[in-house]
């Protein structure tokens, strides 16, 4: 189990905070489905656990946003705002050394508006693209994970590459 988890602690952390847009609270968040796969889900047969985990990480961000709704409900009764600044999860990825300068420069240009896509994403799109892509997780284990229909997770994938291509189309 101790494996697993930390094979898929970064790319679950780099979702988690693609869904917040807060550092600490995607840490929280993983941490919290991390230690729910352990207790509940251990017994359980190893090829069980990625799609078990991402169902409950899924599960905790939608949890998170739910209470950000209320949170935000509240603040703007009481016309309470935070400045909160998002750090970007792409910046923590070492260049490529052997990259020319000016390759890097597009490259650095074009994840900078990847990330910035991404975020603006719809979060059933947005976790359904990371899910696919990042996880490589297929159809039946994206649905598993996102408690929804696989025709579901193809409309949103769809449409999350169709946004995505239409906005990143001239770093092609």
């Amino acid at each position: 189990m101790q494996t697993f988890l930390a094979s898929i602690e970064g790319r679950a952390f780099s979702i988690a905070q693609y869904a917040t847009g807060n550092r600490d609270d995607a840490l929280d968040i993983v941490q919290d489905a991390m230690m729910k796969l352990v207790q509940k889900y251990s017994a359980h047969p190893a090829e069980q656990w990625k799609p078990l985990f991402y169902s409950i990480l899924q599960t905790r961000i939608l949890d998170w946003h739910r209470r950000q709704s209320v949170r935000n409900r509240v603040r703007g009764w009481l016309h309470w705002d935070e400045d909160d600044e998002i750090e970007d999860p792409l910046s923590q990825f070492p260049a490529a050394p052997s990259s020319a300068p000016d390759v890097q420069v597009q490259d650095e240009q074009f994840m900078q508006k990847l990330n910035k896509e991404l975020r603006a994403l719809p979060l059933r799109q947005q976790q359904v693209f990371l899910l696919r892509v990042w996880e490589g997780l297929d159809i039946a284990e994206t649905a598993a994970a996102m408690q929804c229909s696989e025709s579901s997770v193809k409309t949103h994938y769809s449409r999350a590459l169709e946004k995505l291509r239409g906005q990143l189309q001239a770093h092609n």
